[in-house]
């Protein structure tokens, strides 16, 4: 038999041949696990910036034509030939998957707000006047009279609770001490979106017919709207309230100290100029797009607003707020409601009054003392107006204060010396000039 020599160049170039076709061999075996081990290492906040969700990509694995199997019991996901079952790779995937469903926050992954379509607002600013769907023509005229003080709080459908705690605190109707008289109103519009509040027109009628104090418009009830919702608030004034001696206006999620405004208003005269707050100077409108206030140039072209009162709460006199009806009218509308109302004040030349006991901001922990409760009842009983309040505390920060078992630093009772507020009234407003400090102040009640 005949021996066959092979050259020592030829043997290498046949080894490297047959591993060359073992490597591309593995290559196209290993590919599939590989793809698939590497997106199982993707995290969750990098899916949601690619904004891709797992459970559609597509594997290269995945046969062209594979058939949909259904979520059969295991026997028949293991009858099936190995050529039509799932890689190993693909299973935990999936079940990786679902444990990160369940454990990752939705809160991670925050929607994009749709911007402000102020070109829209500009053709439909001039409509002013909006049908009355719920009125109260009887708030203002019962047996009682016109009431001393009218409390009127901006609301929106939803916040049930929080027009509750109101009714059961410090917005309770009634007659108080030296024969006032409180009456309580909300200011309501159009929910944005119906679908998320079934039925809401019949929870409304339902809740104005128990407690006669909701006011509806037939206007959207939008931010932007705000400043329709004062409109007709005091067109409404003029038509059904025009004797009210003074009125409290604000927003459902702060807490008032009634007692200390009752104070302040005696003795005053009611046929007189009054219009008390946290009154803001020298701000400037807000030129960032992602600001929630932002005004463009075309719709505000002043660098500077007027002087207004921070819409958390303020006070006014029902002679005030007749001329201020008067004046509205006579405004262009703006998109801002407390700037729009601090316009309407320039138009009738009344500079606002700053009081210290008014914080439509909050209440800010001093750097220098840390270690200071601002949740006390005793530091909430020398103030006025407390702005940014959740439901629960509005309720404790009232049985705090009308509990007679709570002692202050005095050791007294808490009713036991009259409220006196001392230099607390200046006609000098809030200075604001920084663009950023305007309307995001960033405030926290801490306790």
């Amino acid at each position: 038999m005949r021996r066959v020599r092979i050259k020592g160049d030829v043997l290498c170039t046949l080894i490297l041949l047959v591993l060359f076709c073992i490597l591309l061999y593995a290559h196209q075996a290993l590919t599939p696990i590989w793809e698939t081990v590497r997106i199982e290492h993707v995290s969750t906040s990098s899916r949601a910036l690619l904004g891709t969700p797992l459970k559609g990509m597509s594997l290269p694995s995945k046969p062209p034509n594979l058939p949909q199997c259904n979520p059969e019991p295991k026997l028949q996901a293991q009858a099936k030939p190995k050529s039509q079952s799932k890689p190993k790779g693909q299973m935990k995937l999936k079940q990786k998957d679902k444990k990160r469903k369940a454990t990752t926050p939705k809160a991670n992954i925050v929607p994009t707000l749709p911007q402000f379509d102020f070109e829209d607002y500009l053709r439909k600013k001039d409509q002013r006047e909006f049908r009355m769907l719920i009125d109260q023509p009887e708030k203002c005229s019962g047996p009682e009279g016109a009431p001393y003080l009218l409390i009127a709080i901006k609301s929106v459908a939803a916040d049930f609770d929080k027009r509750q705690v109101v009714r059961h605190t410090w917005g309770r109707e009634g007659v108080v001490q030296k024969g006032v008289n409180i009456k309580t109103v909300f200011l309501l519009g159009v929910p944005q979106n119906v679908t998320a509040l079934p039925l809401w027109d019949r929870l409304l009628e339902y809740e104005s017919r128990t407690f006669r104090d909701i006011l509806l418009w037939d206007f959207e009830d939008t931010f932007f709207n705000l400043t329709l919702k004062e409109t007709h608030f005091l067109q409404w004034i003029n038509m059904s309230c025009s004797k009210v001696k003074f009125i409290f206006k604000g927003d459902a999620d702060v807490y008032v100290n009634i007692e200390n405004i009752l104070e302040m208003l005696d003795g005053r005269q009611i046929d007189q100029d009054l219009f008390v707050g946290d009154i803001i100077l020298h701000a400037k409108p807000i030129r960032r797009r992602n600001s929630k206030y932002f005004v463009p140039e075309f719709i505000y072209g002043q660098g500077v607003y007027p002087s207004y009162a921070g819409g958390g709460g303020f006070v006014m006199s029902g002679h005030t707020a007749l001329r201020l009806h008067m004046a509205c009218k006579e405004v262009e509308l703006f998109p801002i409601d407390d700037v729009f109302l601090g316009m309407c004040l320039l138009r009738i030349g009344l500079q606002p009054t700053r009081h210290e006991g008014f914080r439509t901001f909050g209440i800010v922990r001093p750097s220098a003392a840390p270690h200071l409760q601002v949740f006390d009842p005793c530091f909430y009983r020398e103030l006025m107006v407390v702005h940014s309040l959740t439901v629960p505390q509005i309720w404790l920060m009232w049985n705090l204060l009308h509990d007679p078992s709570v002692r202050c630093h005095s050791h007294q009772g808490p009713t036991a010396l009259p409220f006196k507020w001392k230099n607390k009234i200046s006609t000098v407003a809030k200075t604001e000039s920084n663009e950023d400090n305007d309307y995001e102040m960033r405030v926290f009640v801490k306790h």
